[in-house]
Parts: C-alpha cells; structure tokens; sequence
C-alpha cells in the first residue's frame, strides 16, 4: 500500500482552499480520529486522552453516531470536537457530486459541525466549492502527518515512529477509530501521547 505520511508541500499548494496544518507559534499538536465512533476503539482513545489531559477532533461517519449516540455524546461531554465524514464514508473521486454532498448533508443531521475531512482525502476541488456553497463557514480538513494505522502491513511501532519522527508545532495528525485499525492503534496511541508530553506539546483540537 503507497501513501504518504508526511504530506508534501506541493499538494498543500494544489489544495491551498483545505487546512492541512494549524500555526506553529503555539507549540500545539492536532490528533484526529476518522470513521467512528465505535464501540471498543472510541471508548480506549477518549480515556487515553483523558489520561493526558489532552483535546482532539473526531471526524465521524453519520451512520455510525446512529449506530452509538451514546459514544458520540461522550466525545462532546468531554470537550473533544467533532467533524463530517460522510454518511457512508463515500470516495468524492468515485461519487457524483450531487450525491456526495447530499451524503454530507445527511452526515450533518446528526453531526453539527463546519469541519468536514473528506474519506481518504479524495475529494475533488469542485466537491469543495459546492460543499462550502451549500454549508457556508465550513472547513475542509486534510492533515500534516498519517499515522498509518489503517495499513495492516505495518506494525503499531512503525505507527509511533511515522508520528513522532516527523511531528511539528501545528501538525494535524491522522489516527483512526475502527477495527481496522484498532491493533496498532492501540499500541501507537499511548506512545504518541507519552511523546507529546515529554516534548512539552499541547494537544488540542480543531
């Protein structure tokens, strides 16, 4: 499986309209969890976050916060914020585009935020200006770092070390809430964290 883990400058550049990363001035870090909530993984990474008295976004599939509103409430509760990602975790470069936005605006009946991250990061720069049309204020959030804890031809110690090595002031990381990726995101996430605190990082969200 080829990606990225380090997003390169020239696609920041292609995709100028999305935030790929925050300010570096205040030292602050930005993890992400995409396609939850779920019912073992979401629970494990709010009390790992809690653990550490950090803040994160959580961009959430709108047929799975049918599925647990409970775990969804839980994220609010706990001041974590939230963000689009489809109802079905629709590809935008395999979707039309009336139905790709008619699928994040059924999304957004159950999750009311201006962020949306669009599933794999493919999404195509019309998809954008029509989403904006039709929700104004939003904001398309890619990412600076991917953990890689979706590919499960890697371990959950090559997870840490495609966060930490290349981790900045500003970055959006990308970790993922689903099985899929629950071996090695169990095993990153408490590393990643442990990290970030030893080099004195806030953890925020978006």
């Amino acid at each position: 499986m080829f990606y990225l883990t380090k997003t390169p400058g020239i696609i920041k550049a292609i995709y100028s309209s999305c935030i790929w990363n925050m300010p570096a001035s205040s030292n602050s870090v930005y993890l992400t969890f995409d396609d939850g909530p779920h019912p073992e993984a979401t629970p494990f990474v709010l009390d790992q976050l809690k653990k550490y008295d950090a803040k994160a976004t959580f961009f959430c599939i709108g047929k799975n916060v049918i599925e647990y509103p409970e775990i969804y409430q839980r994220i609010l509760e706990e001041g974590h914020s939230t963000g689009n990602h489809t109802h079905n975790h629709l590809n935008g470069w395999k979707t039309s585009t009336d139905k790709y936005i008619e699928n994040i605006l059924q999304a957004r009946e159950y999750i009311d935020s201006p962020l949306f991250r669009p599933p794999y990061g493919k999404i195509t720069p019309f998809e954008i200006r029509m989403l904006k049309k039709k929700i104004p204020g939003a904001n398309v959030i890619m990412w600076d770092i991917l953990s890689g804890d979706f590919d499960v031809d890697i371990n959950g110690e090559a997870c840490v070390q495609n966060v930490v090595f290349k981790l900045n002031p500003g970055a959006i990381v990308v970790f993922h809430d689903s099985t899929k990726a629950w071996s090695r995101l169990s095993y990153a996430l408490p590393r990643v964290l442990e990290f970030c605190k030893k080099q004195k990082y806030a953890l925020k969200a978006l």
